[in-house]
């Protein structure tokens, strides 16, 4: 599913935190956000998932204009979204985790589950644990594989590898890969570690005090010229 901000801007308060952006992410696609922290990524993805109201600008899924739209239309449109933090419930097993999310869309819901642990698949011989006592690696796979159970057409994930051990960031990475390459996922994807993001993305974007100061295509060979960007 396609997604444009078109001179978005929203903030807090009185206080404009992003401005006028403008950001494509492609039918399976994978389009990079990339900003030191305080940068606004954060306060983008909230509007774009309608967590806050724009200002000024447009936001558009498949071609239909949502700016207006509250977040829970947005989300049966089809966009998934996992934040910040390895969040779980943690009193839960990892299993419940995903059945409390499967439960609600029957069949489909146990098929994708399924679809979901295929992708992670360190996840299995935890199903019985509390989410509570995995690492913070397995729970973002938890985090991530729970948010694909909703059968989501955009993904949007905001630092999916903050503190996790590089070897579980590469295997969170190929899926994230896996699943954009088949073509009918998109994913918005905010992140600080420049290497994998912009090495997966199909375009890259830096972010500084609000606004859009690079863009390029992504790829292995384009990590160079992000680091620098990033370092301006």
């Amino acid at each position: 599913m396609t997604l444009e901000l078109t001179g978005l801007s929203t903030g807090y308060g009185r206080t404009t935190v992003v401005h006028g952006v403008d950001l494509t992410v492609p039918d399976g696609g994978l389009t990079a956000v990339l900003g030191h922290n305080g940068a606004g990524k954060t306060t983008l993805l909230r509007a774009v998932l309608g967590l806050l109201p724009a200002r000024a600008g447009t936001v558009r899924l498949a071609g239909t204009d949502v700016t207006g739209w509250p977040p829970h239309r947005r989300v049966r449109r089809g966009i998934a979204y996992v934040p910040q933090g390895q969040q779980s419930f943690g009193q839960l097993t990892a299993r419940e985790n995903l059945q409390v999310v499967a439960d609600a869309y029957g069949a489909a819901g146990r098929r994708r589950t399924d679809e979901a642990l295929n992708l992670f698949p360190a996840l299995g011989p935890l199903l019985g644990r509390q989410a509570g006592l995995l690492s913070g690696g397995q729970r973002q796979q938890l985090a991530i594989a729970r948010a694909l159970v909703t059968g989501p057409r955009l993904l949007v994930l905001d630092e999916p590898t903050e503190g996790i051990q590089p070897n579980v960031v590469r295997e969170i990475y190929d899926a994230i890969t896996d699943l954009s390459s088949g073509g009918e996922l998109s994913v918005l994807l905010v992140e600080q570690h420049i290497g994998y993001a912009v090495e997966h993305a199909g375009e890259y974007l830096v972010m500084t005090s609000g606004r859009i100061t690079h863009r390029a295509p992504g790829g292995a060979a384009a990590v160079h010229d992000a680091r620098e960007a990033m370092a301006l």
